[in-house]
């Protein structure tokens, strides 16, 4: 037992030298890039994804993108919420990047094909007797925060408010239903929330 205090001794020392070393390295090296999912969308059957980039300790930019292919139900019924979106997102981090609060200033696109569905708060009424096909675009702003759950894993939730301008044909709801003509809304109101699982690179 004797023999063995020396080399713990030699042990310990050498860990104490390395820790400070390995340190500095987390600070020179802090992550840049994270890749993260929306577990909200994917309850809508959306797939979708995010990629997020920081320029500085308090400056980002998160790209996020969905893309839902799927008809709900029969095509006789033809109840679906087909569309693809795209939002970059600049964001600004009130402590630092990837950790704590953030603000941000996004933009918005996207194009849809939908009927047959009711949404939550009577958003769109008529959506629910037929079907629309367009596009929107906009912007908004949006707060969030970010919890760090291990050294690559964060989870990320999200809200933001803002405006969108939708232009839309419209159609009976049955599939290849009568066209009825065109118009176009204007919508005040959440434009995202999310809960996000991110991936630290």
């Amino acid at each position: 037992m004797k023999s063995l205090k020396p080399q713990l001794i030699l042990v310990l020392l050498g860990w104490l030298l390395i820790m400070p070393s390995l340190k500095a390295q987390e600070k020179l090296y802090p992550p840049r890039l994270a890749l993260k999912t929306n577990l909200l969308y994917w309850a809508t059957t959306t797939p979708n994804l995010s990629i997020e980039y920081a320029f500085s300790d308090h400056l980002s930019l998160d790209v996020a993108g969905s893309y839902n292919p799927w008809l709900l139900s029969s095509k006789e019924k033809n109840k679906k919420l087909k569309h693809w979106t795209v939002q970059p997102e600049l964001r600004l981090w009130t402590c630092e990047k990837y950790n704590g609060g953030f603000f941000g200033v996004h933009a918005h696109y996207g194009r849809f094909n939908a009927g047959g569905i009711k949404l939550p708060f009577r958003i769109w009424k008529g959506l629910a007797d037929y079907r629309y096909e367009g596009y929107l675009t906009g912007a908004g702003i949006s707060y969030g925060y970010q919890w760090y759950l291990s050294p690559r894993w964060n989870l990320e939730a999200v809200i933001s408010l803002g405006y969108a301008y939708i232009h839309y044909k419209e159609y009976e709801c049955r599939h290849c239903g009568e066209y009825r003509g065109k118009d176009h809304s204007h919508y005040f109101g959440p434009t995202k929330m999310g809960v996000s699982i991110v991936y630290l690179f």
